[in-house]
């Protein structure tokens, strides 16, 4: 059996630690939704790969004897195949895609991004380089990523999804580093505890690592990390460099940008701040208020006509609407059908609300781009979407500038806001915690296995997530103006 698989040696590429860890203790993994969610896209795509090349031989299964077999035997005949297997010096790998041509095969890895990017050279060279091995040379390396410029017609032809960069050059002048990965990736697997290697930037690139907990532990006598400094990965590396632990011990003279000193003020005293412009501008809103929030999917392969890869198509929205005399009505919208939501979403929201009164959204730039988008797509509906957009007030502006309280630990997302003003309003009681695990639960919806009552379920979670948000709005705005 195979000790190491091109995967396995990537992980050793970004860091040897992670590697280790991923054969001796599985049980320290830590997958977020996004990892999830990226390799639930990464499957789709490799199935419409296939699908655009028809007559080849597909090797599923996971058996490695029986790979190997299948895979030579389809080899024999020439023919196209998907998932080919070869072993060489115990390292297993599954090439995406071997197309024949004239001179034998050409490899081409199918990759869910939208460009080429510098670890695909790594993945295809060791790749060509177990082919080559195995006298399977290919004649072309390939990669094929994601055109987001397709515009999918609702036909079932998904032929121009991709587009295809050729890595052969590339993957020739790193092919001599491979047997040196291969070598070292085993000596790591040897040792009988993990390798001592601190943690830095190789912990979040490519990918965020899955023992980035496990390997970043809070540090008791850190309360509050330097790392929470916004936008100061640069000055959180040197002043850990300096001994520095605690952004509270830091010596005020080492902070020049103004974002850091009033994160680094807050911390030192305990104390928040609100500044009198923030409660000037809120006193200033006209009334009707309404307050605002989206929800949103995205697929890497676009399931509905008019639609592009990674497009952030609507399907939730959530409006408090808080009248002068202090009432408050709550409308929403959610579509769990599975067909395009947006022209339903578009004429709802328009619906509910009207011609006048100002919308609060917590970062506008979001909401804003669906409007511009959905006024695109539907002309009749245009001069209404557009107009709403031109209602917005934006409350994430308004909290970077003049407010901050030492829970928020360098962060102005709702989420980080919210507890220091509504304390009970906690995201971590709800099912559907942030807008990750909506779009999952949106796709879980959509899934014809999903039961009746799962859907049911995850519907009134869903709903219940997209009301916090703007309810939290609700109680942030009435926290300010006061």
């Amino acid at each position: 059996m195979a000790s190491l698989s091109k995967s396995k040696i990537l992980l050793y590429l970004q860091c040897p630690k992670r590697l280790w860890l991923s054969i001796n203790r599985p049980d320290l993994v830590d997958i977020i939704p996004a990892t999830k969610e990226r390799f639930a896209e990464g499957n789709k795509v490799g199935d419409i790969a296939r699908y655009n090349h028809p007559g080849g031989v597909f090797i599923d299964t996971r058996i490695e004897a029986e790979a190997l077999s299948l895979t030579a035997n389809a080899r024999e005949r020439h023919l196209a195949i998907f998932e080919a297997a070869f072993l060489v010096e115990d390292v297993l790998i599954r090439a995406d895609l071997l197309l024949p041509n004239r001179e034998g095969y050409r490899l081409v890895e199918v990759k869910s991004s939208t460009e080429v990017k510098q670890y695909h050279i790594d993945d295809a060279a060791v790749q060509t380089w177990a082919m080559t091995k195995s006298g399977c040379e290919p004649n072309q390396v390939a990669v094929a990523y994601i055109n987001n410029q397709f515009v999918y017609q609702g036909d079932g032809n998904y032929f121009d999804l991709f587009t295809e960069g050729d890595l052969s050059n590339e993957v020739k002048e790193r092919l001599p580093d491979v047997e040196g990965w291969v070598h070292d990736a085993k000596k790591i697997l040897a040792l009988s505890s993990a390798p001592n290697i601190a943690p830095g930037t190789q912990c979040k690139e490519p990918f965020l690592c899955d023992f980035y907990n496990y390997c970043n532990p809070p540090e008791e006598e850190a309360l509050y990390p330097v790392d929470i400094l916004p936008y100061g990965r640069k000055k959180a590396d040197e002043l850990r460099a300096k001994g520095y632990k605690d952004l509270r011990n830091v010596p005020s003279e080492l902070l020049e940008d103004p974002r850091h000193i009033k994160v680094h003020t807050a911390s030192v005293s305990g104390v928040s701040s609100l500044e009198p412009e923030a409660t000037r501008q809120i006193n200033e809103l006209p009334y009707p208020r309404y307050y605002l929030d989206f929800e949103t999917v995205a697929f890497a392969v676009p399931i509905w006509k008019g639609t592009r890869p990674y497009m952030q198509i609507p399907f939730q929205w959530s409006c408090h609407i808080e009248n002068q005399d202090g009432t408050i009505a709550h409308h929403e919208f959610l579509d769990i059908s599975g067909n395009d939501p947006r022209l339903e979403f578009a004429e709802t929201l328009v619906s509910a609300l009207g011609n006048g009164g100002v919308v609060i959204v917590y970062s506008a730039g979001f909401e804003g781009a669906r409007l511009k988008e959905l006024a695109e797509e539907f002309p009749l509906l245009s001069n209404y979407l557009l107009a709403i957009k031109e209602r917005f007030f934006d409350l994430l502006p308004l909290a970077r500038n003049y407010y901050y309280h030492p829970d928020m630990k360098g962060s102005w997302s709702i989420k980080h806001v919210l507890p220091t003003i509504a304390p009970e309003l906690n995201y971590s009681k709800l099912e559907v915690s942030d807008g990750t695990v909506a779009q999952e639960a949106y796709k879980e919806v959509m899934n014809l296995t999903t039961s009746i009552e799962r859907r049911e379920h995850l519907r009134k979670e869903m709903l219940k997530y997209c009301k916090q948000d703007t309810w939290a709005m609700v109680k942030i705005v009435e926290a300010w103006r006061k």
